[in-house]
C-alpha cells in the first residue's frame, strides 16, 4: 500500500535497516521484489547502520563491508541497479574501518546528532568529503535536537540550513533531508 501511495514520485528510496540497525533477514529480498513492481523505487537505506563504538566483537556496523560488497550485487532490477544509501552520524566519523563500509555505498546521508556540534559542521563536513571524496552526498538536516532532546537552538537551525543551501548550490552535495 505505501508503494502504490509513493507511485507518483520519482524516486524513491527504500529502508532495508531502520532505527537502531534493526533488519529483518529476508528485507532486502523484499524490497527489491517491491522494487520490480515499482520503478520509482531506486535505491535502498541504511539508517542507523553504524554503532556508536565497535561491540565486543569489533563489529562497527549492522554489515562488514565484504558483506556490503555482496549485498551491492543483489541490488539488481530487471537490470537496472539499485542505489545503496547509508545514514552516518558525526560520531561515526572515527569509528575503525568506517572508511571501507562508505566506499561500498553510492550515497551518504550525513547527521549531526547534537545540535551543539553543528558549529563544527563544516569541519566535520570536510573530514566526510576527504573519507569518501567520490561518494555522492546528501546533507540531514534535523529541525530537533535528538542528542539532547530539546528544541533545536534557531541559529543552529539557520546555520545548518545556510550552509546546506550553499554546498547544494556548490555541488558538495546532492539534496537535503529535514527531520522533525
Amino acid at each position: 500500500q505505501h508503494a502504490l501511495a509513493l507511485m507518483p514520485l520519482r524516486r524513491v528510496i527504500w529502508s532495508i535497516v531502520g532505527a537502531g540497525g534493526q533488519t529483518e533477514a529476508d528485507e532486502l529480498d523484499r524490497v527489491v521484489a517491491l522494487a520490480g513492481r515499482f520503478p520509482n523505487i531506486r535505491g535502498v537505506q541504511m539508517d542507523d547502520f553504524f554503532r556508536a563504538s565497535p561491540n565486543e566483537t569489533g563489529r562497527v556496523a549492522v554489515h562488514t563491508a565484504s558483506e556490503l560488497e555482496a549485498l551491492k550485487r543483489r541490488l539488481m532490477v530487471d537490470g537496472r541497479k539499485l542505489e545503496l544509501w547509508v545514514t552516518l552520524y558525526t560520531h561515526n566519523l572515527s569509528l575503525p574501518g568506517v572508511e571501507e563500509h562508505l566506499k561500498e555505498c553510492d550515497v551518504v546521508t550525513y547527521w549531526t546528532w547534537y545540535a551543539r556540534e553543528l558549529r563544527n559542521l563544516e569541519e566535520n563536513f570536510g573530514r566526510l568529503e576527504s573519507i569518501v571524496p567520490s561518494s555522492r552526498k546528501v546533507l540531514g538536516c534535523y529541525m530537533w535536537d535528538y542528542g539532547d532532546q530539546r528544541q533545536m537552538p534557531m541559529a543552529l537551525m539557520r546555520h545548518q540550513c545556510r550552509l546546506a543551501l550553499g554546498w547544494l548550490r556548490e555541488g558538495r552535495i546532492e539534496g537535503i533531508v529535514f527531520l522533525a
